[in-house]
């Protein structure tokens, strides 16, 4: 029979958090969106990127551990003015011929309360920028507490297209882009 000091290690034991390393995750690209918004006048400009590749690794208990790299396909971006797609795409914004994709790398993942504030660098049209995102991370309906296998994550931040050379139709565009990332991911084991 244990004595005291075995019963007061195996408590200790099962208290502490359970050994978690990273976990690498998969984009679920079908139940993804990476979408924007812009002023255009009075109105907004919004749109969506196709993601090209997305690298996710998450430590839950060692948040700091996480990494994150994503790819967008400049050259298949949407917009809801029909002209607006094929502008953003073009030279003078994008310039999707010259610089197809658009990368972040994140630095650093740190929480902030139930949220996760991450930094990283954006790169766009051959310019990279420090950008923070703000992540808000919840279980794919249908799993139970404690079940991180399928996972959603929210990410919004903003950018200034000016800082990287995406210009054109500053007198009618606005300079400040707003992100809103739904992604959806599961993990591979």
């Amino acid at each position: 029979m244990p004595n005291a000091v075995h019963w007061i290690i195996i408590c200790s034991l099962l208290t502490q958090p359970a050994f978690a390393a990273p976990r690498n995750y998969v984009l679920q690209p079908d139940i993804s969106d990476v979408t924007f918004d812009v002023p255009f006048g009075p109105d907004l400009i919004t749109g969506s990127f196709p993601i090209a590749r997305a690298d996710l690794t998450l430590d839950f208990d060692n948040v700091a551990a996480s990494t994150i790299a994503v790819d967008l396909d400049v050259t298949g971006a949407k917009a809801s003015f029909p002209f607006a797609a094929s502008a953003m795409r073009g030279p003078k914004v994008l310039d999707a011929q010259t610089y197809p994709t658009i990368s972040f790398v994140s630095s650093t993942v740190a929480r902030d309360g139930k949220d996760a504030i991450i930094t990283g660098n954006i790169t766009l049209r051959g310019v990279t920028k420090p950008a923070v995102l703000r992540a808000t991370i919840w279980r794919q309906k249908g799993h139970e507490a404690g079940d991180l296998s399928a996972l959603t994550i929210r990410l919004t931040g903003q950018l200034n297209r000016l800082d990287f050379g995406a210009a054109g139709w500053a007198d009618m565009v606005g300079d400040t882009v707003n992100l809103d990332i739904m992604a959806r991911i599961k993990r591979v084991d």
